[in-house]
């Protein structure tokens, strides 16, 4: 997964995904594996606008950035998605960060070393 952007204002991992987005992947970061629909259950309470197909193009979303993968199973009345998570949190965090700090140094070498000389302990 590839941060395309960095939101200074925003804390977390909502700093380089969308609100909904965010909450999903904290949501499968603690049961690993779900359906969009156990998903949709776990977050309808807050969102209670929100639809059940919302639910499952966000986490077609999230499979595509490569923060997920799905495979189908046969369930209760048919064919369904399972979701599972690609990476740990802590392993997301680590390629945000690298992530970012490739690109200050690609951009602003002097600053962004200057700065990192400045902080290490």
């Amino acid at each position: 997964m590839e941060p395309h952007e960095f939101k200074l204002t925003e804390e977390g991992i909502r700093a380089v995904l969308p609100p909904l987005e965010a909450e999903i992947m904290e949501y499968m970061w603690k049961v690993r594996v779900a359906t969009a629909g156990e998903v949709y259950e776990s977050i309808k309470g807050r969102h209670p606008e929100m639809r059940r197909s919302t639910v499952s193009i966000l986490m077609n979303r999230l499979c595509e950035r490569g923060l997920l993968e799905r495979r189908v199973e046969k369930g209760r009345g048919g064919m369904r998605y399972v979701y599972t998570i690609t990476a740990t949190r802590e392993e997301f965090e680590q390629k945000v960060v690298e992530s970012i700090l490739d690109a200050l140094m690609n951009n602003f070498k002097e600053a962004t070393f200057a700065y990192l000389s400045k902080i290490k302990k």
